[in-house]
């Protein structure tokens, strides 16, 4: 397999990488000595030691040679454009094809700076080559899966349909067709980056919806012949009751895709059709996200930066559902010295392992609340407490008063803004001077989807969206758009990103001690202060080119 570590330039892996801050010299210092004594790239042997994965090397190298990076899992390539590299060239290269246009190739390499693999293409394919970059596994498992997969759902629809009574009713034989359907579905469900998969029961068929980057896309009808084929396996697969109907179950399945581990939290409810089902899918890929990573602007990422570094104190992070406040949370967690100091987190449920961090699965059926939890949790000597989410005045009691006893305490709140925060605080019985003594920070944040980088083109009417937005258009300005291309599966989006809006600093302890103040006289005097929105934020990166100003309407608002 290549390595991330064949990369061209006056200065060898190493010293770049601790040029970037991603590693310290005392950590180069320990990976060399342990690759000159048992071999391997110094890619490898950095992962193995924990310091850093191959795939944030690529990142990061990515990034500073201002460089596209790709995550092949998540991608769907057309199969008229894997045909155009033969499967020999791209394993001897370490090279796959993303995308065709006119006369360019798009690829993934996991060494962009190999000059004559991209010499040899070009003269392979009589086609000016584009080189993106990615991980030297990714390479490898792209290779496996996407040149040998062979067999696709449709196939595997046709064999289940075809296969006797008995055949169907062995759910949990590995060579089964119906086996071999569902994992086929979480394949692609993961390789399209979709985060649900719905498998909704109708009156003649099984309906396959996918949300990817926020919304639900229609995939396929099943026939509804293999409506209880296909829930067997899932309830199987997630350790769920078969022969239960009329209630609704949740269950966890851990599934491998490739060399990647990912997590699925699975819901059953029964429906007037039959159940469905909804595979909640958890990449873990997230976890190696920071602070940086994170999208998060300068000054807001030296906001946060201060708060989570002082010894005491609440932070809140706010939104709905789904807007990603798990997982900045837990690149505010991967941030601190889980070495030095005593971490403890209390979820509902526990999505990813975090290392070096005790974590609790809140358990309301058997009296495992988040309240219980963390009067529990304070006789362990913590100092730092991750609580999911504040639901409760019992639980915003104890939070607060978890902060005034010496704990840095990170918690969410379900408020649509950062300034909403105080009054739910102050709703739930919390003393305005408490607060004042407590509250460090407020974040708030959305989802919006990320534009495709092949496929952006400048954005006709940007008057109109800027008079919706309430800003001024600068000189030189040219805000984009996705046209859709098979890399982005014609949608115009890869991926999604946050936008962001911290309350912070002197005004949040001043506003904190009124008790007759509403959301939106606290958002004025924010505006006032010089706080930045979402809006605002959204704004800039549709400037940078990164969203697209229709999704800072659809999602945040005008």
């Amino acid at each position: 397999m290549a390595d991330i570590s064949a990369t061209g330039g006056s200065k060898g892996l190493g010293e770049r990488l601790i040029d970037l801050k991603i590693i310290t010299p005392e950590q180069l210092a320990l990976a060399t000595s342990e690759q000159r004594r048992d071999g391997g790239s110094l890619g490898e042997v950095l992962e193995k030691l924990g310091f850093v994965s191959q795939t944030e090397i690529a990142r990061q190298l990515a990034e500073d040679l201002n460089t596209e990076f790709i995550d092949l899992s998540s991608t769907v390539i057309d199969g008229e454009v894997l045909r155009i590299v033969p499967p020999e060239f791209a394993k001897q290269h370490q090279v796959v094809p993303l995308d065709r246009d006119g006369g360019n190739l798009t690829v993934a390499m996991a060494n962009p700076y190999d000059v004559m693999a991209i010499d040899a293409l070009e003269k392979l394919t009589a086609m000016r080559v584009e080189v993106i970059a990615t991980s030297p596994q990714a390479i490898h498992e792209a290779i496996e899966r996407k040149y040998l997969q062979g067999v696709t759902i449709e196939d595997l629809i046709d064999r289940v349909l075809a296969s006797s009574a008995t055949d169907q009713d062995n759910a949990s034989a590995a060579d089964s067709p119906g086996v071999q359907l569902v994992n086929q579905i979480i394949a692609r469900a993961a390789q399209k980056r979709a985060t649900d998969v719905h498998l909704e029961p109708q009156q003649s068929a099984m309906r396959l919806r996918l949300r990817i980057d926020g919304l639900l896309h229609e995939e396929m009808l099943l026939p509804q012949a293999l409506q209880s084929v296909i829930i067997a396996r899932i309830k199987i697969m997630s350790g769920l009751d078969v022969t239960e109907h009329r209630l609704p179950q949740d269950g966890k399945i851990p599934f491998k895709l490739g060399h990647k581990r990912i997590d699925i939290r699975v819901s059953c409810l029964p429906t007037q059709y039959g159940e469905s089902l909804v595979l909640r899918i958890l990449d873990k890929s997230s976890l190696t996200l920071t602070l940086k990573r994170l999208g998060i602007a300068p000054r807001e990422q030296e906001m946060l930066l201060d708060a989570i570094g002082q010894p005491h104190g609440i932070i809140l992070v706010t939104g709905p559902t789904g807007s990603g406040k798990t997982t900045t949370l837990y690149a505010a967690l991967r941030q601190m010295d889980a070495v030095r100091n005593s971490i403890f987190t209390l979820e509902d449920p526990v999505e990813y392992e975090l290392p070096n961090v005790r974590q609790t699965q809140i358990n309301a059926e058997i009296g495992m609340t988040f309240a219980g939890g963390l009067r529990a949790l304070l006789r362990q000597d913590p100092d730092i407490i991750l609580v999911g989410e504040i639901r409760d005045e019992e639980t915003a009691q104890l939070a607060v008063r978890a902060a005034l006893t010496g704990h840095l305490v990170l918690s969410t709140l379900h408020t649509n803004s950062a300034a909403g925060a105080i009054p739910r605080l102050i709703n739930m019985g919390v003393e305005p001077f408490v607060l004042r003594s407590t509250l460090i920070a407020v974040v708030a944040q959305r989802l919006v989807r990320k534009m495709c980088p092949r496929c952006k083109s400048p954005m006709p009417d940007v008057d109109r969206y800027a008079e919706r937005l309430h800003f001024e258009m600068r000189p030189g300005d040219s805000f984009m758009r996705g046209r859709g291309c098979s890399l982005c599966l014609q949608s115009g989006y890869v991926g999604r990103m946050a936008v962001y809006e911290i309350l912070h600093g002197d005004y949040l302890k001043d506003i904190a001690l009124r008790t007759d103040i509403d959301e939106s006289v606290i958002t004025e005097g924010a505006r006032t202060a010089g706080m930045r929105f979402m809006i605002d934020d959204g704004i800039e990166k549709a400037r940078a080119g990164k969203c697209c100003l229709e999704d800072i309407i659809r999602v945040v608002g005008t």
